[in-house]
């Protein structure tokens, strides 16, 4: 079983530890953002790019027989 603490000392207990946490700067968080929308992007054209030709191809299936 958890022991119980009081809300006071729980609050203590978070600002120490949120005070070891190495926060990013503000450079790496912007790299970091660009990056992921670079990726999306890649994403989204590869996707694109996948669903066009699965839909052709497809089309060719079901006109063959017509």
């Amino acid at each position: 079983m958890a022991s119980k603490t009081n809300p006071i000392a729980f609050l203590q207990q978070v600002r120490s530890e949120a005070s070891k946490v190495t926060w990013p700067t503000r450079r790496e968080t912007m790299i970091s953002t660009v990056m992921v929308f670079i990726m999306v992007f890649f994403a989204a054209l590869f996707f694109f790019a996948a669903d066009q030709l699965m839909g052709w191809l497809i089309g060719l299936i079901l006109h063959v027989g017509m």
